[in-house]
């Protein structure tokens, strides 16, 4: 499976459109024949771009989840209920439907960026606003203590 990585500036049309830049295009032919889910993210308001077979992975870990809690409910909600299997066309388009569309405040400018074996797709504006906005509410992993970069 093919690792996403970069960030990629990116214009969808009025209808939705947008053009997947050649090499992320040519990496989603080469891993899922151009096929794959568009979903909310749980935590900010962009979307996920998950290669199908990522998705499938995926999927049965998120429905295993415990309805009757509330955050894991949430999650379920957003990622089942809003995902939506595409097809990159012969241009290596797809069409962003509208829920999704609002959901992320798309207008026309975006940001796609990799994230290893999934992809976000960001408003250009809540990228930028999400670049500067380091309030640092969230305490460091024990993870990272040892990551050296």
């Amino acid at each position: 499976m093919t690792d996403f990585l970069g960030a990629h500036a990116l214009n969808m049309d009025t209808k939705g459109r947008l053009a997947i830049p050649t090499r992320v295009r040519e990496d989603l032919e080469a891993s899922c024949g151009g096929r794959v889910v568009l979903t909310a993210h749980t935590k900010e308001r962009c979307l996920v771009i998950y290669p199908e077979p990522q998705w499938l992975e995926v999927l049965p870990q998120v429905q295993a989840l415990p309805n009757m809690n509330k955050v894991a409910r949430r999650t379920q909600r957003l990622l089942i209920g809003f995902a939506t299997p595409l097809e990159l066309d012969s241009s290596g388009r797809v069409l962003v439907p509208p829920p999704l569309r609002e959901y992320a405040g798309f207008e026309k400018k975006l940001q796609l960026i990799g994230q290893g074996k999934k992809l976000e797709l960001w408003s250009e504006e809540q990228w930028m606003r999400w670049l500067e906005d380091d309030d640092g509410d969230d305490e460091m992993p024990a993870e990272m203590a040892n990551l050296s970069l």
